[in-house]
């Protein structure tokens, strides 16, 4: 059983991705599972990876499952870690010029 974490943790880390991240997800979408969305949200994540809705051109709908790079986690801080991995990952495997973390 996947690790859940706490409300504040999920509505903190979905409010950060879904308002200042969108592209990421978007990203994040296409390279893990649906290479022709047009838009995508994170809808979720537990200890194991995260989940992102992912939109494409005819308005269909897919959810895409991705495990975290670095295996389970347990912390709110790893989060962060793993979500960064993924969009590492997702540049790379789509060809696009990864900007610098703060």
């Amino acid at each position: 059983m996947p690790h859940t974490f706490d409300d504040d943790a999920v509505s903190g880390v979905l409010g950060h991705m879904n308002d200042d991240h969108t592209a990421d997800n978007l990203l994040i979408a296409r390279a893990f599972g649906a290479a022709d969305a047009t838009d995508a949200v994170m809808t979720g994540f537990d200890g194991d990876g995260g989940e992102w809705i992912a939109v494409r051109g005819d308005g269909s709908r897919e959810t895409v499952r991705v495990p975290w790079p670095g295996g389970s986690i347990t912390e709110r801080r790893d989060v962060r870690r793993e979500i960064v991995a993924l969009y590492d990952a997702a540049c790379v495997a789509l060809g696009v010029d990864a900007r610098p973390h703060d």
